[in-house]
């Protein structure tokens, strides 16, 4: 070793020494026992109210919001960063969805694998089945990417359910609306990846299996609201795209010469009104009293990430779940929507941790804007995820460290700097002169850099462990503890009379109406923010 070289590593010991003798601060108030003691009793009485209190009223209206990846340790993150962008230490902060009086665990493997896919999952969450990883809409019986599987081992989704008890039903999401998630509850399809009949293999087709696209059209003709991405797999092969007629890569797809745009208008009633848009201004511009049915297409693929959004052009995904549900409002049966905020899980395989927690604090923003529009005495609202990310954040970080900021100190074992945030494997992984790459003159604020990992992959995985459920409103205490994935629509369609359980309905609808719960459990929620400050 050098003698530069040794002078440099002593200078970063000192850093890190440094660092670990530097004094954290935090608010005064946390230094009197009396703050977290008050703020515990606070707790303590929500919670005994609400084991006198449960919402047994039957739901009118269900809003699943679909966090795609969203592990337990993405959920704290943004919290933390929702935080700091607030001007907040971070950590302190409670997300919407973490105001929800109810909170379970899901087992999220699928029927072949212990890490599960997002198409497997959503066929548990939406369809109450288990099924095999790849496949949608379909049971375990059907094998991947094997048409001649299928017949007959096709499966409904709560969105059938929903829609067969007269309700309306929705369908919102940031990636294409033919994607893992959304193509779930409307399509059965023993491959994932066949958004259009161009991505299928010739035998498949002959052998009378469907596009994803088709069946978002055909199957079920009436689905009120379908808002998201995905328009090349719409139209004709090389139809130029609306907004980027420059781009052969957002040119139409479709072998068969569809345009399903104009099919999806044809297969409305006459008497109904329907609208396609393709913009933000086109959709803000609806009047949900005079159009019964909106199809948005905002990008050819999926919607651009939260943080690239060009807002002159796309919604974002709290603009569509405000029109989703002034459109969905209207029927005085309920409804049923979903909302998938599946940008998350796209910014985790990128390894690019900014972009995913962003995506997660616009989905929470949804879910607050849902909650101002809706009652919690008849609409149940259940928010999850259908399975982790190998995402953590760690390193012995001070209060209020930044949440995309580097670790306190210095590694000691090769002297260089890292971030809070590593995933196990992934694009982050990079050598420099066979050892870790030093970011030390790095921008890790910058919404593209890719975090550091361990193990080198084009693209970071799943991972395996249980991931949350959050809930509130008519019989959401029936998720709690820890379930299989499959459970879930299960319990929403039990609230909503909907579906396979329908014989306690007769008697909760005779015996009263519905009872109010939301004004006295906002108040005494507010009485015990109070309490702490």
């Amino acid at each position: 070793m050098s003698a530069g070289e040794r002078t440099m590593k002593i200078l970063l010991v000192l850093l890190l020494v440094e660092a670990s003798l530097s004094k954290v601060t935090f608010p005064d108030q946390e230094k009197d026992p009396r703050y977290w003691r008050n703020q515990a009793q606070a707790s303590l009485k929500t919670a005994l109210y609400l084991q006198d209190h449960l919402n047994t009223n039957i739901a009118n209206n269900i809003i699943m919001f679909l966090g795609d990846g969203m592990s337990v340790a993405t959920v704290t993150a943004t919290r933390i960063l929702k935080g700091q962008l607030n001007g907040k230490l971070g950590e302190e902060t409670q997300l919407e969805l973490e105001k929800f009086p109810y909170v379970a665990l899901s087992k999220t493997y699928n029927t072949d694998a212990q890490v599960p896919d997002s198409a497997g999952t959503a066929t548990a969450y939406l369809c109450g089945v288990k099924a095999n990883e790849g496949t949608v809409g379909v049971s375990a019986a059907a094998v991947r990417a094997q048409c001649n599987t299928m017949k007959g081992n096709e499966i409904d989704s709560i969105l059938n359910w929903a829609k067969n008890a007269g309700k309306s039903v929705g369908v919102v999401t940031t990636t294409r609306v033919t994607h893992a998630t959304p193509s779930a509850a409307y399509a059965h399809s023993v491959d994932r990846s066949w958004y259009s009949d161009s991505e299928m293999p010739p035998e498949a087709i002959q052998q009378g299996c469907k596009d994803i696209a088709w069946q978002l059209v055909q199957n079920v003709p009436d689905i009120e609201v379908i808002l998201g991405g995905g328009r090349k797999y719409m139209y004709p092969r090389n139809t130029p795209d609306v907004e980027y007629p420059w781009d052969g890569k957002a040119n139409g797809t479709r072998l068969d010469g569809l345009n399903l745009t104009k099919i999806w208008m044809k297969n409305k009633p006459k008497h109904k009104v329907s609208r396609y848009v393709w913009n933000r201004n086109q959709l803000l511009a609806l009047d949900p009293r005079k159009v019964d049915y909106v199809l948005g297409l905002f990008e050819p693929t999926d919607m651009k990430y939260e943080q690239e959004r060009q807002k002159s052009t796309d919604p974002s995904l709290s603009e569509m779940v405000r029109v989703a549900i002034q459109f969905l409002q209207k029927n005085p049966k309920g409804f049923f929507l979903l909302v998938e905020a599946g940008r998350i899980d796209h910014g985790h395989h990128a390894s690019r941790a900014s972009l995913a927690l962003h995506e997660a604090i616009e989905m929470d923003n949804a879910i607050a804007l849902a909650s101002l529009i809706t009652k919690e005495d008849d609409t149940l609202t259940v928010v999850t995820a259908d399975h982790s990310h190998v995402f953590t954040f760690g390193g012995n970080t001070p209060r209020g460290n930044p949440m995309l900021g580097l670790s306190e100190g210095l590694s000691d074992v090769d002297f260089k700097p890292f971030t809070s945030i590593l995933y196990g494997n992934g694009p982050g992984f990079k050598l420099e002169d066979g050892g870790r790459q030093n970011i030390s003159l790095i921008d890790v604020f910058d919404m593209n850099y890719q975090a550091q990992s361990a193990v080198p992959l084009r693209s970071e995985t799943h991972s395996g462990e249980d991931v949350a459920i959050f809930a509130k409103g008519p019989l959401a205490h029936l998720l709690h503890g820890v379930h299989e994935q499959n459970y879930i629509p299960h319990v929403m369609a039990y609230a909503a009379c909907i579906g396979q359980n329908k014989e306690h309905c007769k008697t909760k609808k005779d015996s009263s109406t519905a009872k109010p719960f939301t004004g006295t459990f906002s108040l005494l929620y507010l009485l015990s923010i109070l309490s702490w400050l």
